[in-house]
């Protein structure tokens, strides 16, 4: 198994409004039973970093099964998104990260259109730096304008803007949050929108599950790195004595709630403490921290999400298999 260190990449402190955030989510998700923490602390720049080793592993088939959709269907999805080729086109791409895959969109509008204006929004500075660096390099006539937020807890709010919005939320990033909070982000989101505009949602389709596990849990161990990298970033931004080592990589496949789930299991009967956030916490051994859902999906359920957040689903490109889906829709 490869190990990943990061005591060789130290990150910068936590700003203020971060640091507050942290210690809300380990207060509200370490006190109760069963535990959690978000799955947005992943995403600091080393565990950026690391997940953007994850999209390059054999066992990740969502992003090179998205990325060849997109490949495939760029333009055929910009032309349905632009019936106006004579308005400006914005583009708002949610949980942006180093917009690789994007960067196959924008490169679509700009053969159709000319300019574009993109605003990739993350929690992670050091993946919109990457981000905004690709683009402009590749793409001069795109003006790059990032906004480093949550989106979860902070909606980007979108200033006025003549001509058509399209909102991407793809890598199946929609599938980490319940079917609750999904609607929830897609509501908020399409307050932000004007009649005409569009969102395109990537989403990962429900198949045999020992594909699914094994997307989350790989042979060299870059997943169960980034899952413990959430332990490394409490003791390097909150002040916390975990011990990442103590815990154990699982993912399992919950058939019913139709989702892989990741956890950290406790190997052993231990206490941490986490300064920053006036906690002691006792662990015993195989008690687990839920750190992250990832929701599969089917037509039906997909179609009803978009429905419910105010969505009309006009078209879904697929690859050939049927593993992944690429979904247009508009503002009703």
């Amino acid at each position: 198994m490869t190990t990943y260190s990061p005591a060789f990449d130290l990150e910068s402190p936590a700003s203020l409004n971060t640091r507050k955030e942290l210690i809300c989510e380990v207060q509200r998700g370490l006190l109760r039973r069963p535990r959690s923490l978000a799955s947005w602390m992943f995403y600091d720049g080393y565990g950026s970093r690391l997940f953007e080793l994850i999209t390059q592993l054999p066992e990740y088939y969502p992003a090179r099964t998205e990325r060849n959709i997109l490949a495939s269907s760029a333009d055929a999805i910009i032309a349905a998104v632009c019936a106006d080729r004579s308005e400006p086109v914005r583009l708002l791409d949610l949980g942006a990260g180093t917009a690789s895959k994007t960067a196959i969109l924008l490169d679509a509008v700009v053969s159709l259109q000319g300019e574009v204006l993109y605003m990739p929004v993350d929690v992670s500075s050091d993946a919109l730096d990457i981000a905004r660096e690709t683009i402009t390099s590749w793409l001069p006539d795109v003006c790059v304008e990032p906004i480093v937020a949550n989106y979860i807890t902070y909606p980007p709010q979108l200033e006025s803007f003549n001509g058509t919005t399209l909102a991407i939320d793809i890598g199946s990033s929609i599938g980490n949050f319940s079917p609750e909070e999904a609607r929830t982000i897609l509501r908020n989101l399409r307050c932000q929108l004007e009649t005409g505009d569009a969102l395109l949602l990537g989403t990962d389709l429900v198949k045999d599950e020992s594909t699914l596990v094994a997307a989350s849990d790989d042979r060299d161990g870059v997943t169960a790195e980034f899952n413990r990298n959430i332990l490394h970033r409490l003791n390097r931004e909150l002040g916390a004595d975990f011990n990442p080592a103590s815990f154990r990589h699982r993912a399992l496949w919950n058939c019913v709630q139709s989702r892989i789930e990741m956890h950290l299991e406790s190997m052993r009967d231990q206490w941490v403490r986490i300064s920053a956030a006036h906690l002691d916490l006792h662990f015993a051994t195989c008690e687990t921290i839920h750190t992250e859902n990832s929701y599969k999906f089917t037509h039906e359920t997909i179609h009803i999400l978009l429905k419910d957040a105010g969505f009309d689903l006009e078209q879904t490109w697929t690859d050939e298999r049927g593993w992944y889906g690429v979904t247009l829709a508009r503002q009703q």
